[in-house]
């Protein structure tokens, strides 16, 4: 009886052993999502699951030009880092990464798709585009349904500023015929992906999963649907990216793949802010530590990319994303704060896989200097070459904002007009000027409409100088209609407004021309004119610049290449002004009579008045 009973223990473990070695087991997550074939960067999986660090890997079917090479531990025993090598004649299907510890194993579906052709040559952002910066959850609530998830934490109350108000991604694709006739040919929008905190959530920079479309938004689905409807209206689409930081509510906080993850404190240490340490040659390494290492806010983990694991991780998390979704840019967030050699490698490793694609860094310092050593290529004196293509222009930025601010009697010397042209006459410190965004405001800077106090003729010359300086124009959502903030004195969430018309219910809609009225009409369609303009005008997109020095509170330049010339005239003072054309005799000695651009009518030079707090744009065939 002993011997039959142990017999048939035998035979019941067996047979169960048997039945374990095929059931699923349950992965918590895999990075990234899927793959391709024919990719320039290699493949390392990040693979999530209770004690996987037990098992082994490996991929099926055998023969297909897909195998695993190498396998990596981590400091948590829940992750495992594996390397699979695609061949480039590799087929594409659903292959199974199987798991096992010697007993069991276990099976997961992962996709390696043939790449879309074409994909690697993808164009990008350039001279030649307008970018349009969109707050989401405040531009349009296209689907009511998503403002509320119960799979996030932070609910809908369009009552108070600094909560959700509901926009989400198809409010984007509802309005994007509003954003290509304005003349826009990109949108920039601010993140989309999950951030799960409990406050302030709408503005996305506290991702808490670098792999998932936050649900208030919509779905990694729709957002792709997104880009392919931008580009049927040639628009195209710039994701914001935040690889410095990401949220303490992120899935992997509590339980990290390694102790150095994330940089940790003994207690909280804030960074420093002072990323001039980068570059000084007097800087400690204390403070230079403190400045990468320390945290942006206490919500927000500052990410250790020195981590050669996390570094990956990001590498081909942004490629994943361009080539899921097939993306034309990257605008990455505060910039200098990440660890420099990694983020160069970074960059470089994103344009080898994409040659002619553009990333643009948030670098924000009025120093010219500081600004310039950003840029890819730069001839910096201890060699560091960052691979980034694009910065932004915060110097150009203050001194557009300090220049309308000091309008009329308020110019003089070294005030007003004269702040730009200083800052131009610095040009000749960056490597490259077609590379690098302008603008007046953004999301994180007071409303331009606040800045000239509702002026609507100095609005104009904001939107004038933009779209005929050199670089590639940004605006923020609503200045082309002139909005301004709600509440000055409250900060960012009440310059980050609601766009009237993008809910329902709203009692007028800017979306419509019915709805544009009286200064908001009068600023739009100025705006839209020239945006629309400037769409094929080669010699704004890649001409030269020449200026010229006064200081009566005006501002004279040339836009110039071989076939056509742009004059522009800024007054910003308070009384007329006779634009002294024999001045400019060494461009325009030869040009006295052109096209005003705004109005169509010819313009004759000599004797020609410009009116207080306006801009002339004058354009003349060589």
């Amino acid at each position: 009886m002993r011997r039959f009973f142990a017999l048939g223990a035998v035979l019941l473990l067996l047979a169960t052993s048997a039945t374990a070695a095929k059931i699923k087991f349950d992965i918590k997550h895999v990075e990234p999502l899927s793959w391709w074939v024919g990719m320039n960067t290699p493949l390392q999986l990040m693979i999530n699951g209770d004690n996987i660090s037990a098992f082994d890997v490996d991929i099926t079917p055998k023969g297909q030009g897909v195998e695993v090479r190498a396998v990596h531990r981590a400091d948590s025993p829940n992750y495992l880092f594996v390397d699979v090598a695609i061949a480039d004649d590799a087929v594409a299907g659903r292959y199974k990464l199987c798991f096992t510890n010697g007993r069991h194993t276990y099976e997961y579906d992962y996709d390696i798709a043939d790449r879309e052709e074409g994909s690697r040559y993808r164009k990008s952002f350039t001279t030649a585009d307008f970018v349009y910066l969109i707050m989401p959850d405040r531009f349009a609530n296209g689907d009511p349904s998503n403002d509320s998830t119960d799979d996030t934490v932070e609910k809908v109350d369009r009552k108070k500023p600094g909560r959700r108000h509901g926009g989400d991604i198809q409010g984007i694709i509802d309005h994007l015929d509003y954003i290509a006739d304005l003349g826009a040919t990109a949108i920039w929008s601010t993140p989309l992906l999950l951030d799960d905190e409990n406050g302030a959530s709408y503005h996305g920079y506290s991702c808490s999963d670098y792999y998932r479309i936050d649900p208030r938004y919509g779905s990694n689905e729709l957002f792709k649907s997104y880009v392919d409807e931008c580009h049927k209206r040639d628009l195209k689409v710039i994701m914001d990216i935040v690889p410095n930081h990401s949220s303490t509510s992120h899935w992997w906080y509590d339980d990290q793949p390694f102790k150095d993850w994330t940089h940790q404190w003994d207690s909280y240490t804030q960074s420093n802010w002072t990323f001039s340490t980068n570059m000084d040659f007097n800087a400690s390494k204390s403070d230079l530590y403190q400045m990468e290492s320390g945290w942006f806010d206490r919500t927000m983990a500052d990410m250790n990319l020195d981590n050669p694991y996390l570094l990956n991780y990001f590498k081909q998390w942004a490629i994943w994303w361009i080539e899921y979704s097939g993306l034309d840019g990257f605008r990455v967030d505060t910039y200098p704060y990440n660890e420099k050699m990694p983020m160069s490698e970074w960059c470089k490793a994103v344009m080898e896989e994409y040659p002619n694609f553009n990333i643009v860094g948030e670098v924000w310092t009025s120093s010219i200097p500081q600004l310039a050593y950003w840029q890819g290529g730069n001839n910096n004196k201890d060699g560091f070459n960052s691979h980034l293509k694009s910065i932004m222009d915060f110097p150009l930025h203050d001194a557009i904002r300090a220049a309308m601010a000091e309008g009329g009697d308020k110019g003089g010397w070294g005030s007003g007009m004269i702040r730009i042209y200083d800052v131009l006459s610095h040009d000749f410190v960056y490597h490259d000027l077609s590379n690098m965004m302008i603008m007046a405001g953004n999301h994180d800077t007071d409303r331009i409409g606040d800045v000239v106090e509702g002026d609507v003729r100095r609005m104009k010359i904001v939107a004038a100088l933009l779209c005929t300086m050199r670089g590639m124009p940004q605006m923020l959502y609503g200045d082309e209609l002139m909005f301004r903030s709600s509440d000055r004195s409250k900060g960012h969430p009440t310059l980050r407004i609601d766009f009237p018309g993008g809910w329902e219910g709203d009692e007028v809609s800017y979306f419509e021309e019915s709805g544009r009225v009286g200064d908001a009409k009068d600023v739009y369609d100025y705006t839209r004119h020239l945006m629309n303009w400037r769409k094929s005008k080669d010699v704004i997109h890649n001409g030269r610049t020449l200026h010229f020095v006064d200081r009566d509170n005006t501002y004279a330049y040339f836009r110039y290449n071989d076939e056509e010339i742009v004059f522009v005239y800024v007054n910003n003072s308070a009384v007329e002004r006779t634009i002294p054309w024999e001045r400019y005799a060494e461009i325009a000695a030869d040009i006295q009579v052109g096209t005003d651009v705004v109005s169509g009518e010819a313009v004759v030079m000599q004797g020609c008045k410009v009116a207080p707090a306006s801009a002339l744009i004058v354009e003349f065939k060589r």
